[in-house]
């Protein structure tokens, strides 16, 4: 019989939404100062589809950033051991920022730069990359207009921050992990950087729920017997992800696929010795789902003309197209991506934590999950090949590679079931010589 996911109680349901109540609760410290210069491009394109002009949604995304600069700039004063006493620099801040932001922006707009949704920050081949991207500003456009920009900002953040850690909580529940347990996948979510990067104004947050959401189809699919239901929410999330950041669908369709297909070998391999576990047909109809959909990204990107690997080549190699473009980019791109993975397995050799967490996910995941550990850890793959299609070592441990930080957040929970339900965590060593016992 294949194991079904059970229907929780009151009692586990308040328990996750306190904890994401709590969550909420905790951002009100920050409710500005978590922009980046990409927030600019997002912001104003959420506010070009609200119907304002082009200088209007400058105006609107240029204050913000410069509010939060200001922000930003008062709270370091006010514990600098030197300047804490000098008189607050908010005016003088906000003043700077908006000179500084306008003389990027006036004479673009005077130029005639005024084509797409986004405000021209930066050259026109740049704004390319995110006017392909109109999932995320789309997501923001109801908070902003009932909000306002700034808590419009904050509340998207913290709806999409609390969607990841509810979506932890429903996997491991799938999987029939314990109530605590799932309950600490989803704190583990909100206190590694998957939730301070979820509460920033990018795509990243969204991109970690949609994906989440995809896992917990294939866990539908494969341990809740609700094959239709979980292939159409992996399908959709999909189809969402093309929308929010299309390299995303392109990166989770193919690595589904591929899992979907070892799985499948191994699982038709064992089939025949073993009873149990999910049919093969299962597993493959996820894999054909990832495939497809892989497939179409590439195909709607090439009919939408959305920006191509080379032109995200050139964007890394000229510091967003503001050098010359190369003559010669991906013999650049190669040992770059070369230099980069020595720099970063010589850091994560001082600090080991994330390789460590990584590691014992995947032990979790693989020795625990079954067949959806294996999705999982296909899904956690695609923050190891954003990183990769963007060796920059500037931003190597935060947003580029969070998605693999769900390997983790779902993994360790799996791992430490065992300890929950009065057993132990089997060590590879121990369980060798317990199957060998079994054959004896």
């Amino acid at each position: 019989m294949r194991p079904r996911g059970r229907a929780d109680g009151p009692g586990a349901v308040v328990a996750m939404l306190l904890l994401a109540a709590v969550f909420a609760a905790l951002q009100l410290a920050n409710v500005t100062g978590r922009d980046t210069p990409d927030t600019r491009n997002y912001l104003s394109y959420a506010l070009s589809l609200t119907g304002q002009s082009k200088r209007a949604a400058a105006t609107a995304t240029i204050d913000y950033v410069c509010a939060s600069r200001a922000e930003r700039a008062r709270r370091d004063q006010s514990v600098h051991v030197v300047r804490f006493h000098r008189p607050d620099p908010t005016a003088e801040v906000t003043a700077e920022c908006r000179e500084q932001e306008w003389a990027v922006v006036e004479p673009r707009l005077a130029a005639g730069q005024t084509g797409g949704h986004t405000v021209p920050y930066m050259p026109e081949r740049f704004m390319a990359i995110f006017e392909a991207r109109p999932g995320y500003p789309a997501f923001l456009v109801p908070f902003v207009l009932a909000f306002g920009v700034t808590w419009g900002l904050w509340t998207a953040g913290v709806v999409v921050a609390c969607a990841g850690g509810v979506l932890v909580f429903l996997i491991l529940r799938t999987l029939s992990v314990p109530v605590p347990l799932a309950v600490a996948g989803q704190a583990l979510y909100y206190v590694l950087p998957c939730g301070t990067t979820a509460m920033r104004p990018m795509t990243e947050g969204l991109l970690m729920a949609l994906t989440l959401a995809a896992v917990w189809g294939c866990a539908l699919v494969l341990r809740a017997g609700r094959t239709r239901a979980g292939l159409l929410l992996v399908a959709g999330a999909l189809l969402a992800l093309f929308t929010v950041k299309h390299s995303q669908a392109l990166f989770l369709g193919g690595c589904l696929a591929a899992a979907g297909a070892v799985i499948a070998l191994r699982r038709h391999r064992r089939l025949g010795r073993r009873g149990g576990g999910p049919a093969p047909r299962e597993v493959l109809a996820l894999a054909a789902v990832g495939l497809a959909a892989a497939v179409a990204t590439l195909l709607l990107a090439r009919l939408l003309h959305y920006p191509s690997e080379a032109d995200s080549l050139q964007d890394l190699l000229t510091d967003h197209f503001a050098r010359p473009d190369r003559a010669r980019p991906w013999p650049e791109f190669w040992q770059l991506q070369g230099n980069f993975w020595v720099e970063w397995l010589r850091r994560q050799a001082w600090q080991p934590l994330f390789v460590a967490a990584l590691a014992a996910g995947a032990w979790g995941a693989l020795r625990r999950g079954g067949a959806v550990g294996g999705f999982l850890v296909a899904a956690a793959c695609t923050g190891l090949l954003t990183q990769a299609g963007h060796p920059d070592i500037n931003i190597w441990g935060e947003r580029l590679i969070v998605l693999a930080w769900l390997l983790p957040v779902v993994g360790v929970p799996l791992l430490l079931e065992p300890v929950v339900r009065g057993g132990r965590v089997p060590l590879p060593a121990q369980e060798r010589r317990d199957r060998a016992g079994a054959v004896g």
